[in-house]
């Protein structure tokens, strides 16, 4: 028997935070779409600018834009806010900043607290990517984070900050080198520096955190209470599922969303930069890869998206050739506001759009989008 979607369970999580104040641009005219990238040695040029301002109204610029360039992340951040909100004044643009890992390139570290760096049960210092960890327990490292913050809002013109790596603390391998006690203390320290996060930026500023979770005792969900919203950062992989795992994501995205939060939902096109393989193919090559392999997630987008949703489809994040800068088809056809919610009857799910209808079976790998104009 055809069911629809569990509904949200409210108790979990609070509605988007004062939207009417600094609502994100959205509509349904066709399928809503957002960019996370980098650009690690140069400006993106001229073009990229007017791709991105074209095709994206919700943006978030990763660690290391042009730092070569101009010496630090901040300065190739506020170039490239100011070129793409000259050619799209409503853009959003996120300022990315790691909740956890110190990492290199800011010209916020040289104010980085002296012995903020985390040491493990031994003694010995945490690190990752070759990066340090940020002892978020001690107030002068989630003061010099949310300072940092405040600053990107208010002089290089980010309209936010993209929270990422948000449960890093909590992973098994941590708990191999950190006591119960020291992960407790950096996950209520990573809250209660989102929290005066939130105060220094106002409310007018959007906070996107990187995890999504409706599990209370989560650091995810529990920073959802202060944050406008989450992304997915794995929620498909084109050919690369669990149905159980996909169908819980979803069902899990749909009740974030129809909250009111603001949900990023991150796919990718059965590649990524670490397949050292693909990644000797011509781009061309991988574009057509990606082209062909996009109907599957996007469809399992389209069936939990709600206002607010928006769908963020490459194979990598730093440097030109991530996926960013690739036409799909899809992206420019009319899609229209959804005539209901989905309908799920086992592994398949259905869902009717103004313009298209959407099917999705998770255990066939099937999907197809009818698009009726």
């Amino acid at each position: 028997m055809m069911k629809q979607l569990l509904a949200i369970p409210f108790a979990l999580i609070l509605p988007l935070a004062n939207a009417a104040e600094h609502p994100v641009p959205f509509s349904w005219d066709t399928v809503p779409v957002y960019a996370h990238l980098a650009n690690m040695s140069e400006d993106f040029t001229p073009e990229q600018h007017d791709f991105l301002a074209e095709n994206f109204d919700l943006i978030a610029i990763e660690k290391g834009h042009a730092k070569r360039k101009h010496g630090s992340t901040e300065k190739g951040f506020a170039i490239a806010v100011k070129e793409i909100k000259k050619r799209n004044p409503q853009a959003k643009v996120l300022f990315y900043w790691n909740s956890t890992i110190h990492i290199g390139g800011y010209q916020a570290n040289e104010r980085f607290p002296e012995g903020g760096g985390l040491l493990s049960k031994d003694g010995e210092p945490l690190t990752i990517f070759n990066s340090d960890f940020s002892d978020l327990s001690q107030k002068a490292v989630r003061d010099w984070w949310s300072d940092t913050a405040e600053i990107a809002v208010r002089d290089l013109g980010a309209d936010g900050i993209f929270i990422d790596a948000a449960g890093k603390f909590s992973n098994n391998s941590r708990r191999k080198v950190l006591s119960d006690e020291k992960i407790k203390a950096l996950n209520d320290g990573l809250v209660s520096m989102v929290v005066d996060t939130r105060k220094k930026v106002g409310p007018s500023k959007l906070l996107i955190q990187n995890g999504v979770s409706l599990d209370p005792e989560n650091i995810g969900a529990r920073l959802l209470k202060v944050t406008d919203g989450a992304m997915k950062e794995h929620f498909v992989s084109a050919g690369h599922f669990e149905k159980e795992a996909l169908a819980e994501n979803m069902a899990t995205l749909n009740r974030v969303a129809k909250s009111g939060k603001v949900t990023v939902i991150k796919a990718w096109p059965g590649f990524d930069w670490r397949d050292k393989e693909v990644m000797k193919t011509p781009r061309e090559e991988r574009i057509r890869m990606a082209r062909e392999a996009i109907t599957f997630p996007l469809a399992c987008f389209l069936i939990v998206a709600e206002p607010y949703s928006y769908f963020c489809y490459t194979w990598s994040y730093q440097g030109n050739d991530t996926g960013t800068f690739v036409e799909y088809p899809e992206f420019k056809k009319p899609l229209g506001p959804p005539k209901g919610h989905a309908l799920r009857d086992g592994w398949k799910y259905t869902r009717e759009f103004a313009h298209a209808s959407v099917f999705v079976d998770l255990e066939s790998g099937d999907a197809k989008i009818d698009w009726k104009k």
